[in-house]
């Protein structure tokens, strides 16, 4: 690679594109929160928690102080109300200041590790693990993903039996967000028959004799984001600690895939502005030839088209989540939202690199980190060829 004169890495670079159609005054106010709290609270010190692989456990109560902890979670279990939208706009105000997709994972992983238990688990379920989190105070992860069962839930294989007034839990997860620092795992296990009717949830606290994190795993992006694999050697917890019914496991699990995908497409549409407005100051302040990079038509071409991609990415996510608030069944537009979106992500990340040439291949380089981090985005969450395919069955196209 030809050598590059160094610029500084370009974290607070401004923003050239922004999106404000489609929020209310009170949605806008939330997004500018979100950047005013990034600009104050983040990019200071997101480089080092990347480097370090994990975001320090006090960042949670900086956001709960800041209201932003809870947003999208009913006040009655602790958190700040509002609905998904809500969460959009927060999070894409999040994005477009810079986030890594590993300290969102980090930050939030609570939307996919407390749902459950907030809508179909008892009060002492609630007090104790729901409540503590939104408040910052403890952080909570969910176990699904198996080393043979990933997209396949139906298919897990990690066993609790029922022994008198406990389950002894046998079996293994991978990939768990937030599982070396976390409290606890809301944990899918198998109760019952094969298949999807025989999962439940169970809560398994941090500490309980037999379950351990056997290792943290090294990822190629979010960085910041701690992932582990988990251990169940005869774990034994109270029957007080299953979240709802017996066997009904499936059922909860596949009511939060909705706000997950779109929570993922958002993640997908808002590397891909971030990466859009990095590249166009660069082009505009990088000269090649005697001239701005921007100068020359093919660099116009390719700045517009990203810009095309990531509106029409942002306004199919937004109006899923939209017919989602309003009570619409959107189990297949949000499969698709997720894929046009992180596919918006992966392409635009790619053409952020090449248009930043050799710096864009430096870790000094933001996009450098966002071109890494969008590359999971296509496989979490259920993977774009499992999701099409659930989609292609729901839209009547299947045999």
């Amino acid at each position: 690679m030809a050598a590059v004169p160094h610029h500084p890495r370009p974290g607070g670079a401004p923003v050239t594109t922004t999106f404000t159609h489609g929020w209310s005054e009170e949605r806008l106010a939330l997004k500018r929160s979100a950047l005013e709290f990034t600009r104050r609270e983040v990019t200071p010190h997101l480089e080092q928690w990347e480097r370090h692989g994990e975001i320090p456990r006090g960042f949670q109560k900086r956001l709960a102080h800041a209201g932003l902890l809870g947003v999208g979670v009913p006040e009655e279990v602790g958190g700040e109300g509002g609905t998904l939208l809500d969460v959009c706009a927060m999070q894409e105000g999040f994005m477009e200041a810079g986030w890594s997709g590993g300290l969102m994972a980090a930050a939030y992983t609570h939307g996919i590790a407390i749902p459950h238990i907030a809508r179909f688990g008892s009060k002492e379920l609630i007090d104790t693990y729901v409540r503590p989190v939104l408040s910052g105070d403890m952080i909570g992860s969910l176990g699904v993903t198996e080393p043979g069962a990933g997209s396949d839930v139906a298919g897990i294989t990690t066993r609790a039996v029922r022994d008198g007034d406990h389950y002894v839990i046998n079996g293994a997860k991978t990939f768990i967000t937030s599982s070396v620092r976390g409290d606890f795992v809301t944990t899918a296990v198998r109760t019952g028959e094969d298949g999807a009717h025989g999962i439940s949830l169970i809560v398994v606290p941090r500490g309980t004799p037999g379950f351990t994190v056997s290792r943290q795993l090294d990822k190629m992006g979010w960085l910041a984001s701690d992932t582990g694999e988990l251990s169940y050697e005869d774990v034994r917890v109270p029957v007080t600690n299953l979240v709802g019914e017996e066997n009904h496991g499936f059922h909860y699990i596949a009511q939060s895939f909705v706000s997950e995908r779109i929570w993922l497409a958002l993640m997908g549409y808002g590397h891909a502005l971030r990466c859009l407005n990095l590249t166009a100051q660069h082009c505009k302040d990088r000269e090649a030839f005697g001239k701005p990079l921007v100068a020359n038509q093919v660099v116009r071409a390719k700045l517009t088209e990203m810009h095309r991609q990531v509106a029409v990415a942002r306004s199919y996510t937004l109006e899923v989540a939209s017919r989602y608030d309003a009570g619409e069944s959107v189990v297949a537009d949000a499969c698709l939202a997720k894929q046009t979106a992180v596919d918006t992500a992966v392409w635009v990340a790619d053409q952020a690199v090449q248009l930043h040439g050799g710096m864009g291949y430096l870790r000094e380089s933001e996009v450098e980190r966002h071109y890494r981090d969008v590359r999971l985005l296509p496989i979490g969450g259920g993977a774009t060829e499992v999701l099409t395919d659930l989609a292609a069955r729901l839209l009547g196209y299947s045999t």
